[in-house]
C-alpha cells in the first residue's frame, strides 16, 4: 500500500486535483466538474461520456456531446425517442457510432431516474457491477468507471494508461486480467482513506501522467518516476507477473 499511496502523493503534488467526471452544465463543451454529480441528469451525462469514450480521445467524446448539446438532445428521453441513424449522425465524432448509438439507447433504457436512485442506494459492489454488466455494451472498465464517477462507488477502473504506467515501472504484469489488475489496486489500497475520493482523483491522475509522460513512447528522461522504474532502468516492464 505505501508504494501505491507514495505514488499517488507524488502524483498529487504534481497534478494537483483534477476535478473529475468532465461535465457540460450549462455550457456546450464539457470540463472539469469538483464533486459528486448533483442531479440524474448529471449521472446520465457521465454514463453516456463513459461510453462514448470507449476505444476514442476525450475531444472526440466533448465534440460528440456538443453536438448532442447544440441539439438539445443531451438527456435520456431524447436518446430513447432519437432514431439510431440520427443518434449515431450525431455522435460520430466519437468513432464506432453505429455501434455507440445502440449502445447508448441500452444505457437510456437501463438508467432510468428511478433505477438510477436505487443503484446509488446500494452498497453491494458485487451486485451493481451485475447488474451494470449485464446491460449490453458496458464492459468492466465502462462499469466501472460509471460505479466511480456517477454513483461515487469505491471501485479502481484499470484503462490502457493503468497498466501502462504499473507494468513499466514493475507493479504488476500487464498482460494480467482486469479483475487481477483492479484486485491488485483495491487490495493495496483498502485503508486509503476515503477510497471513492481516492479511486477517483488516482485514476484522473493516471491519464494525466499517462499523457504527459508515459506514452506509448515514453518521455524517460524528464519523468518524475524515472528513479523506481523498471522499464527506465532495463527497457523492459512487468509482463506476465
Amino acid at each position: 500500500m505505501a508504494d501505491l499511496l507514495k505514488i499517488y502523493k507524488k502524483f498529487y503534488d504534481i497534478y494537483g486535483p483534477q476535478g473529475w467526471w468532465p461535465l457540460s452544465k450549462k455550457k456546450t463543451h464539457a470540463r472539469h466538474h469538483s464533486g459528486a454529480p448533483q442531479c440524474y441528469g448529471d449521472r446520465f451525462e457521465i454514463i453516456i461520456g463513459a461510453i462514448l469514450t470507449q476505444n476514442t480521445s476525450w475531444i472526440n467524446v466533448e465534440k460528440a456531446l456538443h453536438n448532442l448539446k447544440k441539439n438539445k438532445k443531451l438527456g435520456r428521453n431524447f436518446i430513447i425517442k432519437m432514431t439510431r441513424k440520427k443518434l449515431a449522425k450525431l455522435i460520430r465524432p466519437s468513432g464506432y457510432f453505429n455501434m455507440k448509438a445502440l449502445k447508448l439507447k441500452n444505457a437510456a433504457d437501463f438508467f432510468s431516474p428511478v433505477k438510477s436512485a436505487a443503484l446509488m442506494q446500494c452498497n453491494d459492489l458485487n451486485y451493481l457491477r451485475s447488474e451494470l454488466l449485464a446491460v449490453n455494451g458496458i464492459g468492466p472498465e465502462t462499469c466501472d468507471s460509471i460505479l466511480l464517477y456517477a454513483f461515487a462507488k469505491p471501485v479502481f477502473v484499470i484503462d490502457a494508461y493503468t497498466r501502462r504506467i504499473f507494468s513499466r515501472l514493475g507493479f504488476i504484469g500487464e498482460k494480467l486480467s482486469y479483475p487481477e489488475w483492479q484486485k491488485f489496486f483495491m487490495d493495496n489500497l483498502k485503508n486509503a482513506g476515503n477510497k471513492t475520493a481516492v479511486f477517483n482523483e488516482y485514476h484522473a491522475m493516471i491519464v494525466a501522467h499517462a499523457k504527459m509522460y508515459c506514452r506509448t513512447k515514453p518521455l524517460c528522461s524528464e519523468c518524475p518516476l524515472k528513479k523506481n522504474c523498471r522499464y527506465r532502468q532495463t527497457g523492459k516492464g512487468c509482463l506476465n507477473s
